[in-house]
């Protein structure tokens, strides 16, 4: 099965993404849960499903991308026919960039048709999720389908990014709908059991690779002859069209089958709230996404730094403290508090200075007596001695970008 298989991760735009912190980097890169980029999840999917030919194709500034992919994912082992590549676009038939997640598929046919590969396993690098493939893949065989897609349960709204899934008899896909907007509360939120069942994607599409080599001939000759195909979301552009004359049948995730806890957490960080929701949801004492299952551990490219630490401040004496907080190596809290806050690597809390319900990415300053709450701050970034932030809107919003709900993004120091 592992040589069988052929996985295309899309990494190729901003997503309907987190913006800004998607301004200088695309949305699998986005750092996540204190040490994590978005894509480590899918990768580590790949890993531990023994999926090991792996291409991310790539495009929307990819250099952070490119250069964890190198520092943290250089493990597999090429003489086994491993590896994890990246594949910005090659234009070898026209010098277009990817036009969308079906034409990037399209546009490295050369490489699905040189591949051994029977099925080609399609996967968007910019949701958080836990999966075993290995048994997609299998039910796959089982249902001898054309194309798996993969879905999830959700509650009564949805995530309101996402196609809706409508099945026949033998969970054959009978069609999709477009999703409908979702308030942010409701998109980790799972389905009670007294609520109708509802079916979406989550980006994961397994297709035989016959099938997918003639429909790209069929959708070659569709665009000679009456234009561009509309090709935004593999769903609705590409699957939907085809359901009454394949067989396209439905994998539901979350289920018994597999190596994995089935906590059947996913979540493709929409909007900032989301992605904020997201992190903060780590810090439950129940966390939604299982980040400890021994056998499941999600592979990332670490620096060699010092172990965290807490330290008095060198002004007030006072110990630094953190309470309900993740610590990346690296950090330092001197004399200041930090409550409640996902901390990344290399971060520096100085005296008297406090942190509450944010997030700081890698390098991070805090300068002595600042005060920060709600915030998602980003690399590098030196808080000023004193400064607050999170505690007046008006203010906040005239210097930094906010969410609907109020959280404040400090992407530099006005």
């Amino acid at each position: 099965m592992p040589t069988e298989t052929l996985i295309l991760v899309l990494a190729i735009d901003r997503g309907a993404g987190p913006a800004p912190l998607t301004e200088h980097r695309t949305k699998a890169a986005v750092p996540f849960g204190g040490k994590f980029r978005v894509i480590d999840f899918t990768l580590a999917n790949c890993l531990h499903s023994g999926l090991r030919q792996v291409l991310v194709l790539t495009q929307y500034k990819s250099h952070s991308l490119h250069k964890h992919l190198r520092d943290g994912w250089s493990i597999f082992n090429p003489e086994l026919r491993e590896f994890i590549t990246p594949v910005p676009p090659q234009m070898r038939e026209s010098q277009e960039w990817y036009a969308g997640p079906f034409d990037a598929i399209r546009q490295n046919r050369y490489l699905i048709e040189r591949s051994r590969a029977g099925q080609i396993l399609v996967l968007d690098g910019g949701a958080v999720y836990r999966m075993d493939y290995a048994e997609l893949v299998r039910a796959h065989a089982e249902s001898k389908a054309e194309i798996t897609v993969a879905v999830r349960a959700v509650n009564g709204r949805g995530s309101g990014t996402q196609a809706r899934v409508e099945l026949n008899e033998g969970e054959r896909i009978a069609g999709f709908s477009r999703p409908a907007p979702t308030p942010v509360e409701d998109t980790l939120a799972a389905p009670t059991p007294d609520e109708t069942e509802r079916l979406e994607t989550m980006g994961v599409y397994l297709f035989d690779r016959d099938f997918l080599l003639e429909e790209m001939a069929r959708l070659d000759q569709v665009r000679r002859h009456e234009g561009a195909v509309a090709d935004t979301d593999l769903a609705l552009d590409i699957v939907a069209p085809v359901v009454a004359d394949h067989r396209v049948v439905a994998y539901r995730f979350g289920q018994d089958r597999g190596r994995v806890t089935p906590d059947r957490y996913w979540c493709d960080l929409a909007s900032i709230d989301a992605y904020y929701q997201a992190n903060m949801a780590l810090l439950r004492a129940e966390p939604p996404l299982d980040l400890y299952q021994a056998d499941w551990n999600i592979h990332t490219y670490q620096g060699q730094y010092p172990p965290a630490r807490t330290v008095p401040g060198a002004t007030s004496g006072n110990e630094g403290i953190f309470v309900n907080s993740m610590l990346a190596a690296g950090t330092v809290i001197s004399g200041g508090g930090v409550n409640h806050s996902v901390l990344f690597p290399k971060v520096r809390v100085h005296d008297g200075a406090i942190v509450e319900a944010s997030i700081l990415f890698t390098g991070v300053t805090v300068g002595q007596g600042a005060h920060l709450r709600n915030c998602i701050v980003e690399k590098d970034v030196e808080i000023p001695p004193r400064m607050q932030i999170g505690h007046d809107p008006k203010a906040d919003r005239e210097r930094f970008t906010v969410s609907e709900k109020g959280v404040v993004v400090v992407t530099k120091i006005p």
